[in-house]
């Protein structure tokens, strides 16, 4: 693929004229329009831009952080300088995670249609490599930023700074012996092939190979047998075969002649290790292999808070990219704050703040286009009305002409279920989340009291903030003091509420005795987290039959988020979250839901579903076993800078490993830190953690850089599901086969993920490849079912 990159880029018209380069005008926001030059490097893998067309350059993006590519008229931000800037020669450059989108406009249709066509096809080129290519490519971008005078060639004290940006402190003198080593041509310098062998001899891995010399007869190679071997004693791979050993050969080892001969190579075994069939997540948990039959409240739904919002919820931003990014990370419930807007325009935006307002058709367009791009199961439009008759009316009529036939507005069936429908029933609907009046209500709307939980300092600033009505307890004895007001809900919108009523919680016997199983109710954190303390076994008990739906404090002016795993302990379905700020609350969310297929919907362990379930999440107690997980934390590959403006600082690693789920079961344990080493660290350490409920528990990987002065620096992470682990068969655990640790009581062992690389993400979950950590998992069970 590396090749068939190079082949176009030296026969593509697009990529050549790219190549040379042409002005454009940058376009930030309304009053920031400048003009740039921009050229595609030779690499094909980045973009640079200059002031002027002679003018000194730097990167302006990479294609492998791109994401799509738009027209420019569909550019939010372009069809708003329509009257000034051609919508024809305007495009977006889309990235991936939560960078900003690159609106340019070109100076001619055909220009703007040549980088069109010209990214597309370099992002379609990357997005199809493999392991391999990638990491030629990888090597092919170090060369270029090693390579400082461009000629083609590395001189020794180019690699010396090559060596310091990619995080290697190195003795002079065996670095100076590599380098002689690889110069087989005795030029002085490093060209093609040997860069490759440096590279090669700089990144051997001594771990892997003692590895794989203790299966290999001859330290050469693995036979069948012996790799068959590897795979069933160290892997526990389920039901191995010697087909299945040929299967991976044929796949992983690189030469033809060791493909005929059934053996692998070290440099398959390596590539074996760091594939898809060596990663901590199992590849069986990847595609949807849930049920997905159930009722709606029987799963975890993906779910977003102010979801128009890209910035903070005083002056932020209101955007429909707040929406596209999130339906197309999977996302299945979004938030709709609708204000009265002028020429009888509904608005979208945070009321009573700064943030900007955008149309609500604009919203509803964006998601009829985006809604099942990612997924396709049902998504749900949590819309909180703060809008005159008038305009609702024209919110349902906007609902209904643009959503079509993607709108669910009648029961599937058309009479009244007697549960809700399943995500499979639902498939390809959107649903409409909000306030729906009776047929008494059709006549007479009946606006209640309600009465404040929070302290009254707090709730004056949550009430400045928070738009979405806090369900309060009320005495159940005030009916008389009920308020009566002429209707502020139109039917037209009332009508296309169908299966998701929202209404406000009194209490969990209330619920239980006057609402029905098609009614929703939302929670505020600080009240979602108080009843999980009072009455967390109700708690659980009321998500079985109802939907649940729980958004940050108002206080959250920073759009900072809380911890979701609180909330999906007690079996809380709808934990929004603001989407547009990464963190370790984030990346908890996102591991969770990389499972089943990304679909955004993860059905709940059966004691989250039993109606006359006993768990609690505060006090869990049997049938649940324990497990004891053990880590082996034994090395790291090319981890990247924290400060890639610094070239001499070179990191001190460190891998934090955290454990998420029940409060009993939250914990934490870290390694010593490697110094001036992030190319090839090597901790060989193993930590210990004991877990009462695994089927709840998140497990999160985190590199960091030490720093004695200061906090340490946040370098990459990985997130999963404690039960998306690769899992093999049970086998016997020996004497001496793990690392002595003093928490293995009583303990049998359990299927064992075994050697296994975890490929680390950034901030924005965004791939660091190569990246990674190499680590060596067993997990036990206790033989008694300890209660806690």
């Amino acid at each position: 693929m590396a090749s068939l990159l190079q082949d176009q880029l030296t026969t593509d018209q697009d990529l050549l004229l790219m190549q040379e380069g042409m002005p454009m005008r940058k376009v930030r926001s309304k009053s920031w329009k400048k003009l740039r030059y921009f050229r595609l490097q030779n690499d094909g893998m980045t973009v640079w831009h200059a002031r002027q067309a002679r003018g000194s350059a730097k990167p302006s993006f990479s294609i492998s952080d791109v994401d799509t590519i738009r027209d420019g008229h569909d550019s939010e931000l372009l069809r708003s300088l329509a009257e000034e800037l051609p919508l024809e020669q305007g495009f977006t450059v889309v990235f991936h995670g939560r960078r900003s989108n690159l609106d340019l406009v070109a100076n001619s249709v055909e220009e703007a249609q040549m980088w069109m066509r010209g990214l597309q096809l370099l992002v379609d080129l990357v997005t199809s490599m493999d392991h391999q290519e990638r990491l030629d490519q990888w090597l092919s971008d170090w060369f270029q930023r090693g390579d400082k005078n461009q000629d083609g060639k590395m001189s020794f004290q180019e690699v010396q700074r090559l060596l310091h940006l990619m995080n290697v402190e190195m003795d002079q003198e065996y670095a100076f012996s590599l380098f002689q080593a690889a110069d087989t041509s005795q030029s002085g310098t490093l060209e093609g092939e040997e860069f490759v062998q440096f590279y090669k001899a700089l990144t051997k891995r001594a771990e892997v190979q003692e590895l794989f010399e203790s299966f290999s007869a001859d330290g050469q190679k693995l036979t069948l047998l012996e790799f068959l071997d590897f795979l069933r004693e160290e892997q526990k791979e389920r039901d191995c075969t010697s087909e299945l050993a040929l299967e991976l050969i044929d796949h992983y080892e690189p030469s033809d002649s060791g493909k005929l001969r059934h053996v692998l190579s070290m440099d398959g075994f390596l590539s074996y290790l760091c594939s898809k069939d060596g990663d901590i997540f199992n590849p069986a948990c990847l595609p949807i292999y849930q049920d997905m039959t159930q009722p709606l409240n029987h799963y975890f739904i993906c779910s977003s808070h102010n979801t128009y919002l890209v910035g903070d919820q005083l002056c932020g931003q209101s955007s429909v990219e707040g929406y596209i990014r999130a339906l197309k990370r999977g996302c299945r419930c979004v938030e709709v704050d609708v204000w009265d807007g002028p020429s009888g325009e509904p608005v979208v935006y945070h009321g009573h703040t700064l943030t900007s307002r955008i149309l609500f058709k604009d919203v509803v367009a964006t998601v009829a286009q985006y809604a099942f791009q990612t997924s396709d199961y049902p998504v749900i439009l949590s819309l909180e009305t703060h809008c005159s008759w008038e305009q609702q009316q024209t919110m349902a009529r906007h609902l209904t002409e643009i959503l079509g036939e993607q709108l669910l507005s009648t029961t599937l069936d058309g009479v009244l279920p007697t549960q809700l429908p399943s995500p499979e029933e639902l498939r390809r609907r959107i649903l409409v989340k909000g306030k729906k009046l009776t047929l008494e209500e059709d006549l007479e709307y009946e606006e209640e009291e309600a009465e404040p939980e929070l302290e009254e300092s707090e709730l004056a600033l949550e009430s400045q903030f928070e738009t979405e009505p806090e369900p309060q307890e009320q005495n159940l004895q005030s009916k008389d003091k009920k308020k009566k007001s002429k209707p502020i809900l139109c039917p037209a919108l009332s009508s296309l509420v169908i299966y998701l009523k929202s209404v406000s919680f009194r209490s969990f016997t209330h619920s239980k005795e006057h609402y029905h199983f098609y009614e929703i109710s939302s929670f505020s954190e600080t009240k979602a987290k108080r009843l999980i303390k009072e009455a967390g076994n109700e708690f659980v008990q009321h998500n079985t039959w109802q939907l649940s739906r729980v958004y940050p404090s108002g206080l959250r002016t920073d759009s900072s988020n809380y911890n979701p795993q609180e909330l999906w302990n007690a079996g809380c379905q709808m934990v929004a979250m603001n989407m547009q700020t990464a963190g370790l609350e984030m990346d908890i969310c996102d591991g969770h839901f990389r499972q089943n297929g990304g679909c955004g919907y993860v059905l709940k362990p059966d004691f989250l579903r039993d109606i006359q379930s006993s768990f609690h999440p505060e006090r869990p107690i049997s049938p649940f076993k324990a497990q004891t997980l053990l880590i082996q934390v034994i090395s790291g590959q090319q981890l990247p800078k924290v400060d890639k403006t610094k070239e001499g600082s070179i990191v001190d690693p460190l891998v934090k490993v955290q454990i998420f789920g029940v409060r009993l079961d939250t914990a934490r344990q870290e390694t010593n830190y490697v110094e001036n080493n992030g190319f090839n660290p090597y901790w060989g350490e193993t930590l210990c953690f004991r877990v009462l409920v695994p089927e709840l528990a998140m497990l999160r990987f985190v590199v960091m850089d030490y720093d004695w002065k200061s906090r340490n620096d946040f370098i990459g992470q990985y997130t999963l599901p404690w039960t998306c682990m690769q899992q093999g068969e049970p086998a016997p655990l020996t004497s001496g086969q793990y690392p002595s640790s003093g928490c293995l009581p009583n303990a049998v062992l359990l299927p064992l993920p075994g050697y296994r690389h975890i490929h680390l993400l950034s901030k924005d979950g965004i791939s660091l490849r190569p990246a990674s950590i190499f680590v060596y998992i067993c997990i036990q069970e206790d033989l008694e079912g300890d209660e806690s």
